[in-house]
Parts: structure tokens; C-alpha cells; sequence
């Protein structure tokens, strides 16, 4: 295909930014938006300069005349739109995770096999420069076999209070876990074969969110490597970064290890305050989007239309959720849980 036409199903503020990627980009175009918001939907839509507006996503996918679809909803929502689309012959972009149950998960795989159309998840985390150097390392060999891992990814609580007005009916397992589990698994090239976590809760319910605060979790590989995961949305509002991410990946010759959470790359200073402007995962340049965050999207575009394999697979994104739902079952038992990749 010369140019890929894509509609926009969620008119939140990641939906606003994928609008804004395809119409910088020479081969995309953004021709709809939907979302059951009517007025929000038609102020992206406005902004972006895209005709259609739609509160019914199915009719969309029938008039707007699209090729492809980008999912941009709440997680949770993800099913049935996934499925929609793939019975009307859409390919599609998901926003990470790929569905919130074993149910969905299974579902969309199906679909998407069953009508011959692609599908990627945006687990953005491969495009990030630092963690993409430290897979290229392990690859030539330079930390000798991979043996061990450590992955810190945190949101202060503004994400759960303020950003997310949906956070109560998710988790951060869901919203930033999904990325731990897809990167670990790439680093390690393995397959999660068990989990066994730990949480707390009671922070963040008591500032009106009804979700649990963190989970430290141990990963076993099929290949032998282990590692360490953590995740939390209560790192306190003052930290330089929203994320607060720390990585560590350990060979039996090497170690590679990331501090992406308050870059000494640029810093700005006021008589009230610090800041550490994002000039790494999402900022603009001369008006158009830049950052690794987006990358990820642009590259859905462009494997799309070379027909080259996406970076992430549908069964990494598959796998991965059903890796997020074994830690769930772990910290309710506080037990093991090997995962169960039956019917992928």
C-alpha cells in the first residue's frame, strides 16, 4: 500500500499523540476518530486536522474507508474493539497490553489469525535507546551468556491519581508491567516459566484509588536466567522523571546497567523548582513528535506497508499478558504459579 489509512479508536491523550505521528509521517494518514465522547472526539479530530469523527467504532471501521486501526482505549477495553476490527479486515496497533484476561487475550489471537490480517502491540520499550543498547551488547556476546536481571519500573502516584481516571480498574501490573515482562523476556530471550510475587497495598486507597500500590516479583525463565521485577505507582510526586526506572542486566563476563530516571542530559532550574525535560521518550522537534515512545508507532506504519515482520510479535504481546495474569494469581496466594501458554 502507498500511503496506510488509519482510524483512531480513543480520543485520550495517547490517542491525540498517535493521530499527530501518522500525519507527520509521508506514509500514513489519520482519516478518523472515534471515541463515545463525542466532544473530546471531535476536538483531537480538530486539532489533528482529521475529517471523520465516530462514537460507534464498528461503524467506523464499515465508512471511514481505513486500512488500519490504532486501539488507543483504557486496557481493559481492548477485546472486543481488537476483535471487531479483525472481523471487518483491519490490521491493527494495540497500546500495550494486549488484553486484561485469558479470555481476550485468546480471543484477539484467534481473530486475527482467523481473517489473515496483522497485528502488533506497542510494548514501546524495544525502541528505547538505552535499553536497545544494552540488547545489543548481550548479542555480540559481550556480557557472555545472559544469567540474571533486574527491572524498576515505577510511576509517581500523579499517574494513578490525576493522569489516569481509570487507574481503579486497572493496574499497574497492566500499565507498566506489561513493559517489564516484554523487555525481560526479549533481554533473556526466554519464555517466563514461573512467577512468584509479593504486594502491598493501602497508599494509594487511601488517596481514593482502589488499586493495589506495588508488586516485587521473581521471574524463572525457561532458559534458566531469573530476574527480578518491580512495580509500583507510588514513587512520590517530587522524582525528576514520572517513571522512575532502573534496569540491570548480568553475564557470566559483564553487566550492563541503565539509570533512565533522571538523565544528566538536561536540566531545568527555577527559583521554585527542578525539572528534567523528556527529551528521550516523547518530545517535539521543529512541531513534530520525536522520542522512542513514538517510534514504536511509526515503526507499526512501516513494517506495515514492507510487509517485514513487526518487532513485536502478537505472541510476545500474548505472552506477556498471560505472564501478568500468573502474578496476579501469585501475590493473591503468595505462592508460584507456573505460567500457562495453553491455546496460544
Amino acid at each position: 500500500m502507498d500511503k496506510v489509512k488509519i482510524a483512531i479508536v480513543g480520543a485520550g491523550i495517547w490517542g491525540e499523540n498517535h493521530a499527530s505521528i501518522y500525519q507527520a509521517h509521508p506514509f500514513a494518514e489519520t482519516v478518523a476518530i472515534c471515541d463515545q465522547n463525542e466532544a473530546k472526539a471531535r476536538e483531537v479530530a480538530g486539532r489533528a486536522g482529521v475529517g471523520q469523527v465516530y462514537t460507534d467504532y464498528r461503524r467506523m471501521f464499515e465508512q471511514s474507508g481505513c486500512d488500519a486501526v490504532a486501539i488507543v482505549t483504557p486496557d481493559f477495553l481492548h477485546g472486543d474493539i481488537a476483535v471487531a476490527a479483525a472481523e471487518y479486515g483491519k490490521h491493527m496497533l494495540i497500546e500495550k497490553p494486549l488484553a486484561t484476561n485469558r479470555e481476550d487475550v485468546l480471543r484477539i489471537v484467534g481473530a486475527v489469525r482467523a481473517n489473515g490480517v496483522r497485528a502488533m502491540v506497542d510494548l514501546h520499550n524495544r525502541w528505547s535507546p538505552p535499553f536497545h543498547a544494552a540488547k545489543q551488547a548481550a548479542e555480540r556476546g559481550e556480557l557472555g551468556e545472559v544469567y540474571s536481571g533486574y527491572f524498576r519500573l515505577n510511576d509517581v502516584k500523579w499517574v494513578a491519581t490525576d493522569m489516569l481516571p481509570w487507574a481503579a480498574q486497572s493496574s499497574i501490573l497492566w500499565f507498566l508491567g506489561s513493559h517489564s515482562v516484554d523487555t525481560l523476556s526479549w533481554m533473556m530471550n526466554s519464555r517466563v516459566r514461573r512467577v512468584y510475587c509479593v504486594s502491598r497495598e493501602g497508599i494509594l486507597r487511601e488517596m481514593g484509588v482502589d488499586t493495589v500500590d506495588e508488586y516485587l516479583t521473581t521471574l524463572e525463565f525457561e532458559n534458566g536466567c531469573v530476574a527480578q521485577m518491580e512495580n509500583g505507582w507510588i514513587t512520590p510526586n517530587a522524582n525528576p522523571c514520572v517513571n522512575d526506572i532502573k534496569f540491570s542486566l548480568l553475564g557470566t563476563k559483564g553487566m550492563v546497567a541503565i539509570d533512565a530516571s533522571n538523565h544528566n542530559l538536561v536540566q531545568l532550574y527555577t527559583d521554585e523548582k527542578v525539572t528534567v525535560p523528556d527529551v528521550i521518550v516523547q518530545n517535539s522537534i521543529f512541531g513534530q513528535p520525536k522520542g522512542f515512545a513514538f517510534e514504536s508507532i511509526r515503526s507499526f506504519v512501516d513494517c506495515l506497508r514492507t510487509g517485514e515482520p513487526f518487532h513485536v510479535s502478537l505472541e510476545d504481546a500474548a505472552r506477556a499478558s498471560l505472564v501478568i495474569l500468573s502474578i496476579f494469581q501469585s501475590a493473591k496466594t503468595r505462592t508460584p504459579v507456573d505460567v500457562d501458554y495453553s491455546g496460544l
